[in-house]
């Protein structure tokens, strides 16, 4: 499958693995700060010299017999490649610390030492510190009854070698022991060719028996990784001058926290703690309040609430398994290599620069039910810990939930409302999430889009990030836009049911299953994956909530400036996930054929029409997150026709291109995961339909006026100045293209088009069809407004209208695409009059305005022609008003 960007994150480096996802590691231990932390633990990689620092005393015969009865079952990669250990002038000796004692750990150990020509760990130090006959040591034993919190209670809480190590130093001055933290994965990576097993027996966060560990070895032993680290003085930390007992407590503090931080760079945060943090959850203050308070409300025990709240908590809650992601990540390979073309990446790698020390939270666009797995499968294939992903309750089908919740789901009720104790039990989970350092995935638009366009983002999902962040202000957090670019939709059917009215069908396991054998005889095209500008919340803080001191924020303390932040943070988003837009061939065609009547081209205006939007991307790029398709107008055309999206009518005089009506629906999707690339060059050709001249200094001045409605609606990232300039640099480019001529005169230059129907006019109405619709429906709200007058109508009744209206209006007249008529975009633009003050509500909540109103419905009169104008004001509905009653007759 090509990629774009094939980088892996972090870069693979000398005591670095590609798998490490800096935003994901574990914090140390409570306690083990920085004046704890042994600086030898750094990942400085400094040269080793030969040398051995023992005496030349065999290894025991049991571990040469062994190790030539394992070796053809072990194959080792050891990292770094420079082992760090002191030059081999060095007179101070070796001991080897392993994470869990076991006989398996001990000769894979032996054989990376041999490997790398060190010391063996089976030959004692010199006066045999530890009494075990070996020069190595582990903190813990791999014993599954140590995971039962009753049955850790009465076990030790420290290395009884440890200690020993450590008082032999105090006994003898002279004494000076480097201590090496040794960490050992088997079948961390299995190959594509892996068998099943080898896939459920590969290392993970599961403490495990001697039987499934000697299946490890045997199934997945040629994938062995061995890392070693900096070596610690032992001289040096006795010197430190601490109590015996809490010396070797630190130590063996810092060196699990060591281990716990290579494991989780290695093969990802231990995720699989479903049970302990419904505990923590369910433990939180917060939550006790909250059930308390549903016991009063329920007039039950507090037991009943509790266990209410534990249901609600377990229904939430993803029960991450690292063997169900690797196998689902063989399944999902040849699935998407066989219904796609292709999934490409673009900037993966300057997520790799900015996400180190950061919480993670991924926030793509949501287009489809493929975009859960495509992202999670291609973070996990480039070294990334798949995040924990924020699913509807919709998917918690039987089997597939079942699947989904193994692979990071956590899954969520549409609506909290009225429901104030599964609220609080969600809140605190996500918190938890927050502060345990695992990277979160979530869609701010709430569902869905069906129309193509980015969807206006609610806010629920970045609050709970925000609060969670601000009651433990510790780690950073860092939201990562991304942009998901389908040529064809697998839900394609289902969309164009629900846009032509029918109701959205509730998912099922047998819709599913059915399903399955039609996805894989497809052809979906390709896909693009762009992940955009990160966006830092420490910079928006600092923005828009500046008196808050970097303190933590209490949880029943909601800041003023709470409110704003999350709305600002969440338009930034939405902002920057359209500045990491593809084009893809799709969108091209979408563009060009929507754009006339009969949604057919001849083939050489087709041409014309697909590099004159090229030549506008290229020559005045939207951002340096945006990617346009390299391929040509005729290779473009060749692969609308190789997916079936095109019809080639064959024709004596030219073959001709359509789409049909059906097709043309579907069709106007993607055209708008592109439409907010050309607004400046949509709004000059709209301001041409209907006029030949005009000057540059009108045709700014109308669209620094209409911009701020085009910007809350496209998600647009300019200010007016800024638009202002790309408005003259495309006006620039349309004269170029012999689309415009100039007319030099004193009032800063005349533009003006061809007469008739040329084919540049021809050209200029079909880049001006994209916005055309979005003035059309602006006007009708005008219309409606002021047909009904001031004081009449409230926002909600304005709304219902202008879609009756704009329904009507495509009934009766050309058909419109159905974004045309849709309420959330009325309602969009209706906010935007409020905000800017040419509406506003009277004391019952009906909309007044003034004649500031009837001056930019003037302005529209330049975009709309005459009987488009005079039909939308005939079709404009007046709100039905209820005549008093009558009064009785005397």
């Amino acid at each position: 499958m090509p990629e774009q960007n094939p980088l892996p994150f972090p870069e693979p480096g000398p005591g670095r693995d590609p798998a490490a996802t800096p935003a994901q590691t574990p914090a140390p231990e409570p306690g083990t700060g920085p004046g704890d932390a042994d600086p030898a633990l750094a990942v400085a990689v400094p040269q080793r010299g030969p040398g051995p620092r023992h005496a030349p005393d065999r290894r025991p015969l049991w571990a040469r017999l062994l190790g030539r009865l394992v070796a053809p079952w072990l194959d080792l990669k050891l990292e770094p490649e420079a082992i760090p250990l002191p030059a081999s002038d060095d007179p101070r000796q070796i001991c080897y610390v392993l994470e869990d004692y076991g006989l398996s750990n001990a000769l894979i150990l032996d054989k990376a030492c041999r490997q790398a020509g060190l010391p063996s760990p089976l030959v004692p130090l010199p006066g045999d510190p530890l009494g075990r006959k070996r020069a190595y040591l582990a903190l813990s034993r791999r014993n599954t009854s140590a995971l039962l919190p009753e049955q850790r209670q009465g076990a030790r809480t420290h290395s009884d070698s440890l200690a020993r190590l450590l008082q032999a130093h105090r006994d003898d001055p002279a004494r000076d022991v480097l201590l090496v933290p040794v960490s050992i994965f088997v079948g961390r990576a299995p190959e594509r060719h892996s068998g099943w097993f080898s896939v459920l027996f590969s290392e993970n966060w599961a403490i495990v028996g001697r039987f499934r560990r000697l299946l490890a070895l045997l199934l997945n032993g040629r994938d062995t990784l061995v890392r070693f680290a900096e070596p610690v003085s032992l001289r040096e930390t006795v010197d430190e001058g601490l109590p015996p007992e809490r010396t070797v407590r630190k130590l063996q503090r810092v060196l699990r926290a060591h281990f716990r931080r290579i494991r989780a760079a290695v093969i990802g945060p231990d995720l699989s703690t479903r049970r302990l943090l419904v505990d923590k959850v369910l433990a939180a203050p917060t939550v006790r309040e909250a059930i308390a308070d549903q016991a009063r409300r329920d007039s039950t025990s507090a037991a009943e609430a509790w266990k209410k709240a534990h249901a609600y908590a377990w229904e939430i809650a993803a029960d991450y398994s690292h063997p169900v992601v690797r196998s689902a990540s063989f399944i999902l390979t040849p699935i998407w290599n066989r219904i796609y073309r292709g999934v490409l990446v673009h900037h993966l790698d300057r997520l790799k620069e900015a996400a180190p020390g950061h919480e993670v939270v991924y926030v793509p666009c949501h287009r489809s039910h493929m975009d859960y797995l495509l992202l999670s499968y291609l973070l996990y294939e480039r070294g990334i810990v798949p995040p924990h992903i924020a699913a509807g309750i919709n998917l918690n089908l039987p089997v597939v939930g079942t699947i989904l919740r193994k692979g990071g789901a956590f899954f969520m009720r549409r609506s909290f409302r009225g429901n104030p104790l599964y609220s609080a039990v969600f809140t605190e989970y996500v918190a938890q999430l927050v502060s345990g350092g695992f990277s979160l995935e979530y869609f701010i638009e709430g569902g869905r889009s069906r129309t193509g366009r980015l969807l206006q983002p609610k806010g629920g999902m970045i609050a709970m990030t925000v609060r969670a962040f601000l009651r433990q202000p510790t780690r950073p957090v860092l939201f990562q836009p991304v942009y998901i670019g389908y040529e064809k939709l697998m839900e394609g059917n289902s969309y164009l049911d629900e846009l032509s009215g029918k109701p959205k069908q509730k998912e099922s396991i047998w819709q599913l299953l059915w399903g399955i054998p039609k996805v894989l005889r497809s052809n979906y095209g390709q896909v693009v994956v762009n992940f955009g500008e990160p966006i830092k919340l420490d910079h928006v803080l600092a923005r828009h909530a500046p008196d808050w001191d970097g303190r933590p924020v209490p949880e029943d303390e909601k800041p003023g400036w709470l409110a704003d932040t999350v709305d600002a943070l969440a338009q930034k988003i939405q902002v920057h996930v359209n500045c990491a837009a593809d084009v893809n061939p799709i969108n091209l065609l979408a563009l060009a054929l929507l754009s006339t009547p009969k949604h057919a081209m001849g083939e050489r205006d087709l041409l014309a029409q697909i590099a004159l939007s090229k030549t506008l991307l290229e020559e005045i790029p939207y951002s340096d997150r945006c990617t346009v398709t390299p391929h040509s107008p005729a290779e473009i055309i060749a692969h609308g026709e190789e997916i079936g999206v095109l019809e080639r009518i064959p024709h004596p005089l030219g073959d001709v291109l359509r789409v049909d009506d059906e097709k043309a629906v579907l069709l106007s999707y993607f055209r708008n995961n592109v439409v907010h690339l050309f607004t400046a060059s949509s709004w000059i050709a709209c301001c041409f339909q209907h006029n030949r001249r005009m000057s540059r200094r009108t045709l700014v001045r109308l669209g620094r006026t209409v911009y701020p409605f085009l910007q809350a609606e496209l998600f647009l990232p300019w200010t007016e100045d800024e638009f202002a300039e790309r408005i003259e640099r495309n006006a620039e480019v349309f004269v170029r293209a012999g689309l415009l001529q100039e007319i030099n005169d004193d009032d800063g230059g005349i533009l003006q088009r061809n007469q008739g129907q040329s084919d540049e006019v021809f050209r200029l109405r079909a880049i001006g069809h994209t916005l055309q619709q979005a003035f059309e429906r602006y006007y009708i709200a005008i219309s409606v407004l002021v047909k009904n007058g001031p004081g009449t109508l409230g926002a909600a009744e304005l709304e219902t209208l202008c879609q009756l209206a704009a329904q009507r209006l495509s009934l009766l007249y050309a058909p419109a695409a159905p974004e045309f008529f849709d309420k959330a975009l009325f309602r969009g633009f209706i906010q935007k009059l409020r905000e800017m003050k040419l509406v506003w509500p009277d004391q019952n909540s009906k909309l007044l305005f003034d004649e500031r109103l009837d001056l930019w419905a003037k302005d529209a009169k330049m975009i709309l022609g005459r009987e488009l104008r005079h039909t939308i004001e005939r079709v404009s509905p007046e709100a039905a008003r209820t005549e008093p009653p009558a009064e009785p007759a005397d």
